[in-house]
């Protein structure tokens, strides 16, 4: 687009809606957010947008959905400037915009969330001809949900298909994605992203998706743009790039950034060590039953062996009991019944017993579970052995210089930036924050390793170095248990990989006979229960 037409009003039509943004340009005080970045999104087309954490994806997107005014440049819907300074001009438009988590009020049922999503009601609803209309509706859509439905009882691939159905209900034209398959099993996934292609081949609307899973974009795309530190990168047809090239305008070509190292890029697995065959278990749980916050069991008779040298990948949709499972493993959450041993030994996830059985860990949401954010880097590293030596220098008195000395050297080599051991550990990007627990639990020998969603949220830079930090545990002789809802990280890096649904473990399989549809399957709670992998895993585990 090289010029705009005049501002007028836009034609009042329905179908697919064409954006091109021309020269975006925003600042954050003295940081440049966006600068002179141009997008053209096609009508009737699914337009991939990628780039790093930090790249300008988010705060573009905003400025179309008038969430954050653009400080310079123009945007035209179907050839006609217009201007975006609010959400009601951008659903004045047909803009809309499904987020990473859901909006939806749990309590509410699907007609009751539909109807909210329109913004003004009568003070009178006439539940009769609003559910004949949402009816009609539904009929007409390519999924459909029961409008009596609560939403507190629907699966996460449902309540996504729901927050799309808000959009669609709304007559939005174009539609805008925001990791759109974070939550879902693949074969949700698969569905969702499958039904937008349809609607946008059919002219029946555009979408504008922001993904990290390149299997997605080239599946699922017609069109991708790139952006990296603010600024235009390249955009192009997906049929016309690869994903390595896509990787390295993402990086930049002088990274040195292999794209075949990052979880979702390639299915080629990383070179490891292989697995010793009479490798002793290191981690074993034994009919593990956890409860929530409510006092609901969370984690049922679950039992699981991880060896000496290997990774244990648990696949599960959220919210399956996969996070009470992680506190009560490190501490945070009591056990209400069931064993844990740690080489043989029976352990109590104390303090004292994870130092001297090596046991360490990476919890998921680690400024929050892993450290003490208005403490600086420094100390945070020192949260493990404060209290001894080198660093407990007589009585309870800190050795300053041997903390410091430790950090710089930890910082330096788990590549934490800036690399500034005084500095509040609160005030470091997410990858940045990760590398330092890391340095952390990584910094002296390690023999069992727990890790929750590792990378969630993370660019490519900070996968691939976490990634790699975990496979040199593994080879070093750690057993990794690896918590992930990312399908693809436990692919790349397992060495077999088990289910949870519903607190259960439910399947178990060596990663080289690993089935997407099958894992998605029993992911969803729909495995066959005549299966005898559907046993649990360290039955499986001592009867290889």
């Amino acid at each position: 687009m090289s010029t705009l037409a005049s501002m007028k009003p836009l034609p009042s039509h329905t179908g697919a809606l064409g954006i091109e943004v021309l020269g975006a340009s925003k600042r954050f005080g003295a940081f440049r957010a966006l600068d002179d970045v141009t997008l053209k999104v096609r009508a009737g087309t699914v337009h991939a947008l990628l780039g790093e954490n930090g790249a300008g994806k988010s705060t573009l997107v905003k400025g179309l959905v008038g969430y954050g005014v653009l400080d310079s440049g123009q945007i035209a819907a179907d050839g006609h400037e217009v201007r975006i300074a609010s959400p009601r001009d951008a659903q004045t438009l047909g803009i809309g915009m499904v987020y990473q988590h859901f909006t939806l009020a749990a309590g509410l049922s699907v007609e009751e969330n539909l109807l909210l999503a329109r913004g003004r009601l009568p003070w009178k609803i006439d539940w009769q001809a609003e559910r004949k209309a949402l009816g009609a509706f539904m009929r007409g859509m390519p999924f459909r949900l029961a409008l009596d439905t609560p939403v507190s009882s629907l699966a996460a691939g449902e309540k996504q298909k729901l927050e799309i159905l808000k959009q669609l209900y709304l007559r939005q034209r174009l539609l805008i994605l925001d990791e759109p398959t974070s939550v879902l099993t693949p074969q949700e996934a698969d569905e969702v992203l499958g039904l937008m292609r349809d609607l946008a081949t059919r002219g029946e609307l555009t979408v504008l998706m922001i993904t990290h899973k390149f299997r997605e974009v080239m599946a699922y795309a017609d069109d991708v743009t790139v952006l990296r530190k603010g600024r235009f990168v390249g955009s192009c047809a997906v049929r016309d790039t690869d994903r390595d090239r896509l990787a390295a305008w993402m990086m930049g070509s002088d990274a040195g950034f292999d794209a075949r190292s990052t979880a979702g890029i390639d299915d080629v697995r990383p070179v490891r060590r292989p697995l010793v065959a009479d490798a002793p278990v290191a981690l074993e749980l034994s009919a593990l039953t956890v409860v929530d916050d409510r006092g609901h069991v969370a984690v049922r008779d679950a039992s699981l062996a991880v060896r000496a040298g290997e990774i244990l990948g648990l696949a599960g949709v959220s919210g399956n009991g996969q996070k009470e499972l992680i506190e009560a493993l490190v501490g945070q959450r009591s056990v209400r019944s069931g064993d844990m041993r740690v080489k043989g030994e029976a352990y109590r996830a104390t303090r004292e017993a994870m130092t001297r059985l090596k046991v360490f860990a990476l919890p998921e949401e680690p400024l929050r579970n892993a450290c003490v954010a208005n403490l600086s880097v420094a100390e945070n590293l020192a949260l493990r052995d404060f209290d001894r030596a080198p660093l407990r220098a007589g009585g309870w008195r800190l050795n300053r210089r041997a903390l410091r000395e430790r950090a710089e050297n930890r910082v330096a080599e788990f590549n934490v930036r800036p690399p500034v051991p005084e500095r509040a550990i609160g005030t470091l990007s997410g990858g940045n924050v990760q590398r330092a627990v890391l340095a952390r639990e990584l910094g002296q020998p390690v023999d069992v390793l727990i890790v929750a969603n590792p990378v969630f949220g993370l660019d490519f830079a900070s996968v691939a170095d976490i990634h790699a930090r975990i496979l040199a545990a593994r080879d070093a002789g750690a057993a990794v248990l690896l918590v992930s809802e990312d399908l693809d990280e436990l692919l790349e890096l397992a060495d077999r990989i088990a289910v949870i649904a519903q607190g259960r473990l439910v399947f178990e399989t060596a990663v080289e006979h690993a089935d997407r549809v099958v894992l998605g399957r029993h992911m969803a709670g729909h495995g066959d229960d005549r299966q005898p992998e559907a046993a649990d895993t360290s039955a499986a585990f001592h009867g290889a």
